[in-house]
């Protein structure tokens, strides 16, 4: 019996998997940024250092707490008082001790030491440095207890 041989071919491969692949990491990627943009408020405009750099290592038990200003559309102040946006909210530096106190409590409640928290304020340009001091007396009250800070600024290019 004779055996006839057939050409060789080379093999079909498949690329649906792969592709199916490569949009999910790329969605996901896109998620996982927006997640992370999420505290940034797009109402405070950073001020610009030269020594403004992002930190080395990312912090662990954080929460972000913008101070700025209501702008419009072109950027311009549509109201010269400080507020704070924290959580979708907007409120006055002096009304925030309670929403302060909760975050503190939250942290108590998950196990976290408050020594362990950094809290980062993003406050804008415009925002006077006593107004940033107050805040952070506030966060080191008794009731509050927060010890750590770091406050965000561009770096100047």
């Amino acid at each position: 019996m004779k055996i006839k041989s057939s050409g060789s071919s080379p093999p079909d491969v498949d690329m649906t998997p792969m592709i199916d692949i490569v949009f999910q990491l790329i969605a996901f990627f896109m998620v996982i940024t927006n997640f992370e943009q999420q505290q940034a408020d797009e109402r405070v405009t950073l001020p610009k250092d030269q020594l403004a750099k992002p930190p080395e290592v990312k912090r662990e038990n954080t929460f972000t707490i913008n101070l700025g200003f209501d702008r419009d559309k072109e950027g311009e102040i549509t109201n010269t008082t400080p507020f704070i946006f924290f959580a979708g909210e907007k409120f006055e530096v002096e009304a925030s001790a309670t929403k302060l106190r909760q975050e503190s409590q939250f942290y108590q409640t998950i196990g976290t030491p408050l020594e362990d928290v950094t809290v980062e304020i993003r406050a804008d340009a415009d925002v006077s440095s006593g107004l940033v001091q107050k805040l952070i007396q506030m966060c080191q009250e008794q009731e509050i207890g927060f010890q750590r800070f770091a406050l965000k600024a561009t770096q100047k290019s």
